[in-house]
C-alpha cells in the first residue's frame, strides 16, 4: 500500500451508529417549562399540607432568602401553613464543643421514629463564617442513620450571624415542619458559648448537653444557659468515663438546686447518656413527655407558645425595618462615603448614623 493510501485511510471518516429516535422528544421542553414556572403561596401550602418534601424544602429555601420579592412571597406560605401547625413538641439542644450534639441527635432521632412512632424534623444549624458568609453544612454526613430515615427530615441552616447560632427564619421553618407533618421538631444550635437566649426563645423544652472530666464542671456552662435548661444531659458515659459522668450529674443537681423555681412548675433534671451503647437515651424522651403532660396540665405550655408568638411579632418588626433601612435607595447611596470617613477617622460613628436615619425618615432640615 503506497504512502499516499495510507495517509487517506487515516484521515477517513468512519460512519458512527445511528442513534436511536428520542422516546418522549418534547420532554425537555416540559422540564424547562416546569422550572421556569414559579410556584404561588397556594402551591406551596398545598404540596407541604401533603407532606412534599421537594416542595417543604423550597419553601424553607424561599423563607431564608434574603431577596425583597421574596419576603411577601415567603409571609403568605407561612400564613397558610400556620392553622396546621402547633401541633409538635419543640426541643432545643446545645452543649459544649465536643458534647456530640450530632451524634446524639442521630441515635436520640433514631429511637423516636422506629420505636415510639414520631416524625422527626431536625433544624441543624451550622455556624456561619463572618467573613465569607458560607457555613459548612455537614450535618447529613454526620447523622448516618437519620439521613436515610424516611421519617425524618433533615435541614441544615446557615445561622448567619444570628444571635445563639439560630437562623434567623427557624420560627418559621418550625411552622412549615409541623404543617407537613412532623410532630417532633428538635432544634441543634451551634453552640460556641454564644447565648442561647434565641433557641429557648422558639422551642417548648430545652436541653443541654456536656461533658464530664473536663475540668471544673460547673464552669463549663454559663449560668444564664443553666437557668434555660430543662434537663441536662452529661454525654459519653460510657467504659471508664461512667464514673466521672455520675459524678458531674450530682455536682450539676446539686448546683441547679441553686436556682428559683421555674414558672413552669418544673423542676428540671440531670441524666447520663452514652450515644455508643445507646444507654440513657429512652429516659431522655420519657422526661420529654412528663415535662409536656405537666406544662400542659398547668397551663404553661400554651401560654409559653402564645409568648413565643409575641416575641417573634417584635422580632418581624426589627427584621423588617432593618431591611427597609438598608435597602432605601438614598440610604445606599451615602453608606459608602460615610463608612470611609469613619475608617480615616473623619467623624464619629453619631454623626453618620444620624444623617442615614433623617434621611431614611425624611428629616433633614427640621
Amino acid at each position: 500500500m503506497t504512502r499516499e493510501r495510507r495517509s487517506a485511510g487515516a484521515l477517513s471518516v468512519q460512519q458512527g451508529v445511528p442513534q436511536p429516535p428520542s422516546i418522549n422528544p418534547d420532554m425537555l421542553s416540559r422540564i424547562r417549562k416546569t422550572r421556569r414556572r414559579r410556584l404561588s403561596a397556594d402551591d406551596y401550602a398545598d404540596g407541604i399540607l401533603r407532606g412534599n418534601r421537594t416542595i417543604l424544602s423550597q419553601a424553607i429555601t424561599l423563607i431564608e432568602s434574603n431577596l425583597p420579592e421574596h419576603y411577601e412571597l415567603a409571609q403568605a406560605v407561612v400564613e397558610r401553613c400556620l392553622p396546621a401547625s402547633s401541633r409538635s413538641v419543640r426541643v432545643g439542644i446545645t452543649g459544649v464543643p465536643g458534647a456530640g450534639k450530632s451524634t446524639f441527635i442521630d441515635t436520640f432521632g433514631s429511637l423516636l421514629t422506629r420505636h415510639y412512632g414520631r416524625r422527626l424534623a431536625v433544624l441543624a444549624i451550622d455556624p456561619s463564617s463572618q467573613q465569607s458568609g458560607g457555613s459548612i453544612m455537614g450535618d447529613k454526613t454526620r447523622m448516618e442513620q437519620l439521613s436515610t430515615d424516611p421519617d425524618a427530615f433533615i435541614r441544615p441552616s446557615p445561622s448567619a450571624g444570628t444571635l445563639g447560632g439560630v437562623a434567623r427564619k427557624t420560627r418559621e421553618t418550625i411552622i412549615l415542619c409541623e404543617a407537613a407533618g412532623f410532630d417532633t421538631i428538635l432544634v441543634e444550635t451551634v453552640g460556641v458559648g454564644q447565648s442561647e437566649t434565641a433557641a429557648h426563645s422558639m422551642v417548648d423544652f430545652f436541653l443541654v448537653l456536656m461533658l464530664a472530666g473536663a475540668g471544673d464542671e460547673l464552669q463549663g456552662i454559663k449560668r444564664g444557659i443553666m437557668e434555660m435548661a430543662d434537663t441536662i444531659v452529661i454525654t459519653k458515659a460510657d467504659g471508664a468515663n461512667v464514673r466521672k459522668a455520675e459524678m458531674a450529674r450530682t455536682e450539676y443537681r446539686n448546683a441547679l438546686h441553686l436556682f428559683p423555681p421555674a414558672p413552669s412548675k418544673w423542676n428540671p433534671r440531670v441524666l447520663t447518656c452514652s450515644s455508643l451503647e445507646k444507654t440513657g437515651i429512652a429516659e431522655i424522651w420519657e422526661t420529654i413527655r412528663e415535662y409536656v403532660s405537666i406544662t400542659k396540665s398547668n397551663g404553661w405550655f400554651w401560654e409559653r407558645r402564645r409568648e413565643q408568638a409575641v416575641t417573634r411579632m417584635h422580632e418581624t418588626i426589627n427584621d423588617t425595618l432593618k431591611h427597609a433601612f438598608y435597602s432605601h435607595p438614598e440610604v445606599e447611596a451615602m453608606l459608602p462615603e460615610l463608612e470611609r470617613q469613619l475608617r480615616e477617622g473623619e467623624t464619629t460613628s453619631y454623626k453618620p448614623a444620624t444623617l442615614l436615619l433623617d434621611k431614611y425618615f425624611g428629616r433633614e432640615g427640621k
